[in-house]
Order: structure tokens, then C-alpha cells, then sequence
């Protein structure tokens, strides 16, 4: 199938997914100059694209009819699938040759089944998450891990430069998926030690800014202690991330272990941690909230320090 080429001003997008991290990266597309249709479950949410010139469609399907290349981030496999697949999916409102991106962190299997159901009406999938939480969104910055044919990658470059710095096609349909799980396995057991450092810190009684001070620029370095250890000083558990959607995409990484036949014990006993974090009223609270959990354990009421 040809591939159409992206312009900004001529080629038309379509936006499904306007919440922490979507708004943001729909907003860099409307500053590059493209013309855009949005849809969320939450009209009030996308007000301020659409305040900005984005267009209003009620379903999937109608952003679809309006658009040339169609992106979703959306926040469980189930919303991918009904947002892509279902009868008011944006596949449903495809042409020959339209394109669809989905950047949620989903499954790399699904990423595959959409691919192949695209393909059979002459249209162009690709499974793109993305890292960098509300931050990297915000400042265009966004590193975003690219699985799909190589055409249709580099047709959309365009659209990846205005969101992103790190933007590398990883291969076929669901690589980019199975990339995020190599991500998100990273993040998992660094944000264990992240937080346990900060509660030992803490019971030293050492000054938290002046211990990062130390540490962050060294080997110990990490994105999350940098971006996130400020955070947790500050007691600003604002999601970046949401610790249920980590939930997810950690049963995600666990589920396609399981079928490669690896153990990832480390990867577990985080995944476990979260669940504890959700149990305790945290999942809609940044991922960052594991301090709450890991102190209450110590018997530290971390918010009154």
C-alpha cells in the first residue's frame, strides 16, 4: 500500500485520548499546525483543544471519518480494543490508506491483531507508546518506541518530532509494545529503590533536597529519582503516571514473561508492592505513591514527616 506523505495545514489528524498524557502531545500537533478532530469519553476534558481550534467528534469512528491519520492514548487494552476495533472503532471509519497510531501502552498482541485487521481494509496501524511521563508530554520530549512498517514510520515523522526527542522504530507490528515492557520493567524495580532510599534517608535523619544533591548526579542516578524524588520530598503525589495504569502495564510485561518462559522475580515483588499501593486508595495518585505504602509498613505516616 502507498503512503501518503504528512504535511501540517493539509494532512488531517484525529486525537482519541485527551488525559494527562494526551492533551499535552495533541497540543504540540496543534501548534505545528495541523488540523485536528478529538474525542474523549469526557467532552470537558478536551475543552481546551477544542478552545484551541481542534474539532469536537462524538465517537471514534466519526474522528476517523474526519482524519487522515488517527492517534489514540487511551488507558486499558479493553479501551484500545473499542476505540480501534469496536463498531464505533476509528477502524470502522477508515479510508484506503488512513493511518492509525495507538500510543497507549497496551498488549503486544493486540498491537498485532489491529495491524492485521487494518491491513485487510487497506489501512496502515502502528503501536507507538511513548515515555516521560506528564513532564516529557508537556515539553515535547517524549521518547516513543515505534512498532509497524518502516514506510508508514518514517511517513509519520512529522508528527513524532513534534512530541518527541527519542523516536526510534524498534520492527514489526508490536515491537514497540514489547518495547515499553523492557521500559516499564526498568522503571518497576528502580522506584523500589528510589523510595527506599528516600525513607532510609529520612529515618537518618539526613535533609532530603541535600542528599539528592549527592546522589542524582552519580552512579546511583536514575529519570525517577531526578524528575520524581522532588516530588516525593514535596509530598506531590500528582499523577505523571497513574499507579493503576503501572498496575496494568506491569501484568502486561508479567503475562508475556510467563508465555517466553522467564521469571522476573524482581518485576513481581513490584508488582505486588503496587497492588498494595492501589489497596491503600493510590492507584489514581502518580506512581511515586509506593513511598506512602513502603512507609506505612515502616510505621511512617510519610505526609506528616
Amino acid at each position: 500500500m502507498a503512503v501518503m506523505k504528512i504535511v501540517p495545514g493539509t494532512t488531517r489528524l484525529g486525537w482519541i485520548g485527551t488525559g494527562v498524557m494526551g492533551q499535552s502531545m495533541c497540543s504540540h500537533l496543534l501548534d505545528k499546525g495541523f488540523g485536528v478532530a478529538v474525542y474523549n469519553r469526557t467532552r470537558a476534558k478536551a475543552q481546551s483543544l477544542l478552545d484551541r481550534g481542534a474539532r469536537w467528534a462524538a465517537t471514534p469512528k466519526q474522528v476517523a471519518e474526519q482524519s487522515d491519520v488517527v492517534f489514540a492514548i487511551v488507558g486499558f487494552p479493553r479501551d484500545v480494543r473499542e476505540v480501534f476495533l469496536g463498531a464505533d472503532g476509528a477502524l470502522a471509519g477508515s479510508k484506503a490508506g488512513n493511518i492509525l497510531v495507538d500510543m497507549t501502552t497496551s498488549e503486544p498482541s493486540l498491537a498485532v491483531e489491529i495491524h492485521n485487521a487494518a491491513k485487510a481494509k487497506s489501512v496502515h496501524a502502528v503501536d507507538a507508546p511513548v515515555s516521560g511521563g506528564d513532564v516529557g508530554a508537556k515539553e515535547a520530549r517524549l521518547s516513543i518506541m515505534i512498532g509497524g512498517d518502516k514506510d508508514v514510520v518514517e511517513a509519520l515523522q512529522p508528527c513524532w518530532e513534534a512530541m518527541g526527542k527519542t523516536i526510534i522504530h524498534q520492527g514489526g507490528a508490536g515491537a514497540g509494545q514489547h518495547t515499553k515492557m523492557v521500559n516499564q520493567t526498568l522503571i518497576a524495580t528502580n522506584m523500589i529503590g528510589v523510595c527506599e532510599a528516600l525513607l532510609y534517608a529520612y529515618k537518618a535523619g539526613l535533609d532530603l533536597p541535600t542528599v539528592l544533591q549527592s546522589v542524582a548526579p552519580g552512579a546511583a542516578g536514575s529519570w525517577s529519582l531526578s524528575n520524581l524524588g522532588p516530588r516525593i520530598i514535596a509530598n506531590n503525589f500528582d499523577p505523571g503516571f497513574f499507579v493503576e495504569h503501572f498496575i496494568k502495564d506491569m501484568g502486561i510485561a508479567l503475562s508475556e514473561s510467563r508465555q517466553m518462559g522467564l521469571s522476573l522475580p524482581g518485576l513481581a515483588l513490584a508488582n505486588q508492592l503496587y497492588l498494595s499501593v492501589k489497596a491503600q486508595g493510590h492507584g489514581r495518585d502518580g506512581t511515586h505513591a509506593l513511598e506512602l505504602a513502603l512507609a506505612r509498613m515502616a510505621g511512617i505516616d510519610w505526609r506528616k514527616r
